[in-house]
């Protein structure tokens, strides 16, 4: 059975974690397939966006597989996490944005990759959490760093430490997630999002997305200085220079060309 299934449609390509039987689990061989395929599109400068969901309507992604986990000794429970790490890394600062359309529950190894994605949206049945140290263990994918980094320290001591599940509303009031839909609506308002993003200029898109993740982890004024950077690098576009004059002739312009 395949683990992941794709759907593309011009730059917009869809990515739906698909072990069903085990509420879309991640394990080893699902990682490695989710790696080789985020390099692969990574190559493809027509790709404008991402969306990420989880087959079925019950679960996003119900964690990482505790079965395989079970048995693991220290170094291969440190080389397991050192795993996820490398995958989650390279989903966060995959060039183009990321959507997670979180259509069920996301907890454990589930909620980490909806933190690895910039934008979150999710069905009102959705919910999060990490289970974690319910099982002897903490997240090992990047969860103790990113919530904390994405809200702030109180509310990762708060949701870590007592595993308790958050639905989606309480995840939009703290910002886990940016908006709530019915599930039915889910999936097309996350094709609506991606094809306004993919109708932005490609470059700008890009240098916008590496701003805001790389700015995270400087001072203010080495941020500034990052902006400024690529704010001038967009300047050479063949974009920039077709939009803004077009503006100013108060005409359409043509669709961008990533140049």
């Amino acid at each position: 059975m395949e683990l992941l299934l794709t759907k593309q449609e011009g730059g917009i390509v869809e990515i739906t974690i698909h072990r069903p039987q085990e509420l879309n689990a991640l394990n080893r061989p699902l990682l490695k397939e989710l790696s080789e395929l985020l390099h692969t599109l990574q190559q493809d400068e027509r790709v404008r966006c991402l969306i990420v969901t989880g087959s079925g309507d019950r679960s996003f992604v119900a964690g990482a597989d505790i079965g395989e986990m079970a048995e693991m000794t220290r170094p291969e429970a440190e080389m397991y996490s050192r795993f996820g790490h490398r995958v989650m890394r390279q989903l966060e600062t995959f060039p183009v944005p990321v959507i997670a359309a979180v259509n069920g529950f996301a907890l454990g190894g589930g909620f980490e990759l909806a933190l690895a994605c910039d934008i979150r949206i999710a069905s009102a049945r959705a919910s999060f959490a990490f289970p974690e140290t319910g099982l002897g263990i903490i997240p090992g994918f990047g969860g103790t760093q990113r919530l904390s980094r994405l809200l702030n320290p109180m509310v990762a001591f708060d949701l870590i430490m007592t595993g308790r599940r958050v639905k989606a509303d309480e995840a939009k009031a703290l910002g886990i997630v940016s908006e709530v839909v019915e599930k039915e609506a889910l999936l097309s308002r996350a094709w609506e999002i991606a094809e306004l993003i993919a109708k932005k200029a490609p470059l700008a898109v890009r240098e916008a997305k590496r701003a805001i993740r790389d700015g995270l982890k400087l001072t203010p004024e080495e941020g500034d200085v990052l902006e400024e950077v690529a704010f001038g690098r967009l300047f050479d576009t063949e974009d920039q220079k077709i939009a803004m004059r077009h503006f100013l002739d108060k005409e359409e312009a043509p669709p961008f060309q990533g140049k």
